[in-house]
């Protein structure tokens, strides 16, 4: 499914429609806490799916992206109520580096901020 098309549905897809997509896919309240996280971003991250729920991603999950080219886009979304940047990222998970394309939406109908995480090799999922 074309990333623009996906983001145009993303809101009523089921957890296993998410899980079935291709790269990782984590859905943020306008606090950053995770109400949605993919089993394929717990693959790649390393992290149980379910633990994960209820979380704050910038804090107790990823607190490498709560810098101002991650963190600071989310607010700016969030307050602006609108969100659609791409940008390249580094987590440096314990596991071994992850380089990555990381898509920040913000979806009206809920309020609510999704982060689409892509291998930097694959396809980005271009804005």
């Amino acid at each position: 499914m074309p990333i623009d098309r996906l983001l145009g549905q993303v809101d009523d897809l089921s957890a296993a429609e998410l899980d079935e997509l291709p790269y990782g896919i984590i859905q943020l309240d306008g606090r950053g806490v995770i109400l949605k996280y993919n089993a394929t971003e717990s693959q790649l991250a390393r992290l149980p799916q379910q633990e994960q729920i209820g979380k704050q991603f910038f804090v107790d999950v990823a607190p490498c992206t709560k810098v101002r080219e991650f963190y600071g886009r989310f607010r700016a979304g969030v307050a602006a109520q609108a969100l659609d940047e791409t940008f390249h990222f580094h987590f440096p998970f314990l596991h071994g580096p992850r380089d990555v394309t990381v898509r920040l939406f913000y979806s009206k109908r809920t309020g609510s901020v999704w982060v689409i995480i892509a291998d930097i090799d694959d396809v980005p999922p271009a804005a």
